[in-house]
């Protein structure tokens, strides 16, 4: 008798992550993801508890990978306005060519799920109060060195930033080319 098959909790959380990603919470069963983990119903269930735990890990997941690459986007140095200007195009891009037209998961997640949960709604704050941040801490910086006028208000901004990428998301999924999302892009930044 062979050794049952091992498998890496974390690789299987970003599997998982991708299946409810490109389905949704909903449409994907659990024979989904024993398919796409590779291992048997009882594993799965004996390694994450339920379906909505390992669904719960997965948008973690997304939301860390996503604030950390905006954050990585926003730092450095160059002006604030093209470091802004750059993140919302690749976001726009990184839709746009989505072979799934995924759009954001924590967007498809809110309005799935809308009233379906608590921890759910919990994790998309979460992930949406960490972009704003990041948002947050590159317009206080644009004040600070002068790009963005210093009467403006760096929460509102950062709040309008985020309802923009958050619209862009929406808005690529059925787009039908790049010039609405490049129109919203540079309006956002004309906007500072």
């Amino acid at each position: 008798m062979g050794r049952p098959k091992q498998f890496d909790p974390q690789a299987a959380v970003g599997e998982a992550m991708e299946v409810f990603w490109r389905k949704g919470y909903a449409a994907t069963t659990p024979q989904d993801l024993v398919d796409a983990l590779g291992i048997g119903k009882g594993s799965l269930y004996h390694a994450f508890g339920s379906k909505r735990q390992l669904f719960l890990l997965a948008l973690r997941r997304y939301g860390d990978a996503q604030v950390a690459a905006l954050a990585e986007r926003l730092q450095g140095s160059g002006s604030v306005k093209d470091k802004l200007r750059t993140a919302l195009r690749d976001l726009a891009q990184f839709d746009l060519t989505d072979p799934y037209l995924r759009g954001c998961m924590a967007v498809n997640t809110s309005a799935e799920l809308i009233g379906a949960g608590e921890e759910a709604a919990a994790v998309i704050r979460g992930v949406f109060d960490r972009i704003e941040g990041a948002l947050l801490a590159a317009v206080e910086e644009g004040l600070r060195t002068g790009e963005i006028d210093s009467r403006r208000d760096p929460q509102e901004i950062a709040s309008g930033l985020l309802a923009t990428i958050l619209g862009m998301h929406v808005l690529a999924r059925t787009a039908d080319g790049p010039e609405r999302l490049t129109r919203i892009v540079a309006a956002a930044i004309a906007a500072l």
